[in-house]
């Protein structure tokens, strides 16, 4: 009798996503702190468990975690559903285009990590381009590895890319943005992108992410 297939979602690892086989999950998990991941019999439940919290597959048993292959998971009752420590970034622009901004923000307690900008004439995509790749360069400086949240999904796409796709065309306003581009993408060109996980906030379900600017 043929084992049956299953499906593993990994929310946290060397890189996040929905998995054919152990073998390659395990790649992701093995030796990785604060590994988050589960099993599930069929890819349409691992790819919606992909697009919700992790938190959310607890099943709590006499007080400890079963049905899941978590290492230091919190508590959903007690704390914040997203992953933590991790950072949160976001970007601000008054137009498109226009003034562009962006920060990084520890989603636990509020505080502001970095913040860079206004750049003038520039795109918030643009913004939150940076605020991930300056996010990644701040984290190996400091010798950490935490998860990163994005609430765009274009923003985390242009990461796994390598590059700053945006439309927008360079001119005298906007030069050092571009400047800030360019070197951006040569420090991902120039490290494995892979050895971080970004993750998508999940803004409808926990509210705007920390590292918003409130200006909606």
């Amino acid at each position: 009798m043929s084992k049956k297939q299953k499906y593993y979602t990994v929310w946290n690892g060397r890189n996040t996503g929905v998995f054919t086989s152990w073998e390659e999950c395990e790649k992701q998990v093995l030796g990785f702190e604060g590994a988050q991941f589960k099993s599930f019999p069929t890819k349409e439940e691992a790819e919606q468990a992909f697009e919700q919290s992790a938190v959310e597959y607890i099943v709590k048993t006499n007080n400890r975690h079963t049905d899941l292959q978590f290492r230091e998971l919190p508590d959903p009752k007690t704390v914040a559903p997203f992953v933590y420590p991790s950072l949160a970034v976001d970007a601000a622009c008054s137009h498109n285009p226009g003034p562009v901004e962006y920060r990084g923000v520890d989603p636990n307690t509020g505080k502001q990590i970095f913040h860079v900008g206004p750049f003038q004439n520039g795109t918030n995509n643009i913004g939150e381009f940076l605020a991930l790749v300056h996010a990644m360069a701040y984290m190996e400086k400091k010798g950490i590895n935490y998860p990163i949240y994005s609430d765009s999904r274009n923003a985390i796409l242009w990461i796994r890319q390598g590059k700053c796709k945006t439309k927008l065309k360079e001119d005298s306003r906007n030069a050092p943005l571009f400047d800030l581009i360019r070197r951006a993408e040569r420090w991902l060109n120039t490290h494995n992108v892979e050895n971080y996980t970004i993750l998508k906030w999940n803004t409808e379900e926990w509210g705007e992410i920390p590292a918003d600017f409130g200006r909606k």
